[in-house]
């Protein structure tokens, strides 16, 4: 690894001291054990992996080489090339997956679908990447962000395409089947920024990337129906509609050969590479999963998320077809209405990133959590409020802007503490994590919008009840290092001790666990509780 002379200088010193303190000491048992602690040089790293330092990169890195600040208008290489391409190809996956939605009318009138195949639809599209996402985890921690990336753009493009050729319900319902699959992109940007930048600003650069794809699913509210009726000029409808897909399906070939040749995964290189030159080890995957799987904070995540993002992958597939039905809302109109929820994501998700960062700064995870809590449950209040407002369209709008920019918040601080559940398993949490969310979709648009037992209002109201409900989860969250919501970190407990504990000692003594000691340190930095904290502090 590569370091700064002020960084072999200290190292240099302090081997010295050591040097003379085991000639010197009066206790030859002391000097003998201190010569042989061998968690002495990894604690050292640890205690300067938050260091920041250019290194030859175009902004200051810390010790792992990641990113101390979020600089967006860059597109240096590799950190901010990588982020700017994964945001585009989630961009993109979300863009095809919710290209169906506003001409939803113009379809179903085509193919002759019932209200029950439209759900069906709206809920295969969400479903579809479930087991995707907990296996783009694995394959992350594996084999890097990048090839997951290019295997899911290039590999889904088939099938958005395919959409232009179907004539039949059952046909449409398994094209947004694999369209779908492309959401799992998400857990590849999430992973990849996640190795990208320092535990200080993850939050922020997790919701951002994250944000900025999901905005995808507003932007193809409005560009979705420009399309169709440019198509229109020179065609008739049930042809202009089969047309209009040809861009989502050009959009995955294009973004997904960029990732291919443009970025790398790591920020010392690609993953191939550096396990051919030793610098990073092959850890197993089947620990990888049973770490992740084991771990209880990450259901509990899996479960908040699925009542955040799970909530917009919702609103996206409704919002259209509730303005045009309900409000007797042109199509394009409608179109553009329904944008807006999902374009609160330009800034809303970010906010929710940098709401965890500052929390944590004043007062550590515990910090993180009440924000969570704090936003969700704000989040289902305007839901509630939005679903009682159904007479009146200005009040409804108001109210979808501000319950959007909370879901979105939301989603972002739950992105805020998921870096923190475990290291050795990082993609398969943020695999289980995002696919709780398309579960979380799936089963409320089976339960509140895929009968006609509820007007869509009168789900949106009770969507909302369940929003209140499942936030209070958080306070079941608990780092023994940190403490929760409501009881402060235990005495004895040291980020090494928990982020090490996943690794056998086989493991370390091969240098397995090297990452997660520094790791440790970079996030006793960020997340420990602070001496100005209104929380009770460690001894």
């Amino acid at each position: 690894a590569r370091e700064t002379t002020g960084q072999s200088h200290l190292k240099a010193l302090l081997a010295t001291f050591f040097a003379l303190l085991d000639e010197n000491s009066t206790s030859q048992s002391f000097a003998q054990d201190l010569a042989g602690d061998i968690q002495r040089v990894k604690l050292l790293d640890c205690a300067m992996s938050s260091v920041s330092m250019d290194d030859g990169f175009a902004h200051p890195v810390d010790r792992e080489h990641k990113y101390t600040r979020l600089p967006l208008m860059s597109c240096a290489r590799p950190h901010m090339m990588a982020f700017h391409i994964s945001v585009l190809c989630f961009f993109t996956t979300f863009f095809s997956t919710f290209a169906v939605s506003p001409l939803e009318p113009i379809i179903r009138d085509d193919i002759d679908m019932t209200i029950v195949d439209i759900g069906n639809g709206g809920i295969a599209a969400v479903t579809g990447n479930i087991i995707c996402r907990l296996v783009m985890g694995a394959f992350c921690d594996s084999f890097g962000p990048r090839l997951g990336f290019c295997i899911a753009m290039l590999g889904v493009a088939p099938a958005v395409l395919s959409m232009a050729l179907q004539t039949t319900p059952i046909g449409f319902i398994m094209c947004r089947f694999f369209v779908g699959f492309g959401l799992a992109t998400f857990v590849s940007c999430q992973f990849w920024v996640s190795v990208m930048f320092n535990p200080r600003i993850v939050g922020l650069a997790n919701a951002t990337a994250a944000g900025w794809g999901n905005m995808g699913g507003g932007v193809t509210q409005f560009t979705i129906p420009a399309v169709f009726l440019l198509a229109s000029i020179a065609n008739p409808p049930y042809t202009a509609w089969r047309i209009t897909f040809f861009l989502p399906g050009c959009m995955h070939i294009i973004t997904g050969l960029m990732c291919m040749f443009l970025t790398q995964d790591l920020p010392d290189g690609q993953y191939t590479a550096l396990r051919k030159k030793g610098a990073i080890e092959q850890p197993s995957t089947w620990m990888n999963i049973k770490c992740g799987v084991t771990n209880y904070r990450s259901w509990c995540l899996v479960l908040l998320y699925g009542f955040s993002f799970g909530v917009e992958l919702t609103m996206n597939n409704i919002a259209a077809s509730y303005f045009y039905d309900h409000f007797q809302l042109d199509l394009s109109i409608a179109g553009i209405l329904a944008s807006l929820f999902g374009m609160m994501n330009i800034f809303a998700r970010s906010v929710g990133g940098w709401c965890s960062d500052y929390a944590a700064q004043h007062y550590g995870m515990r910090g993180r959590l009440w924000a969570l809590w704090s936003m969700m449950t704000i989040e289902g209040v305007l839901c509630v409020i939005m679903g009682l407002t159904n007479r009146s369209l200005a009040l409804t709008l108001v109210a979808m802007l501000l319950f959007s920019i909370m879901v979105q918040a939301s989603e972002g601080g739950t992105y805020g503490i998921v870096p923190f559940v475990s290291k050795r398993a990082l993609g398969v949490v943020v695999g289980m994590v995002g696919a709780g969310g398309n579960a979380g979709s799936a089963i409320i648009q089976s339960i509140y919008f895929n009968t006609a037992e509820y007007e869509t209002y009168e789900g949106i109201f009770y969507m909302g009840v369940m929003i209140i409900t499942v936030s209070l989860v958080v306070s079941l969250i608990h780092f023994p290092m940190w403490g929760s919501m409501f009881s402060p970190g235990d005495h004895y407990t040291r980020e090494e001790d928990y982020y090490t504990s996943a690794y056998t000692e086989e493991e370390k003594e091969k240098g397995v666990a090297d990452v997660a000691y520094k790791f440790a340190a970079a996030a006793r930095d960020s997340e420990a509780p602070k001496s100005s904290s209104a929380f009770p502090n460690r001894a």
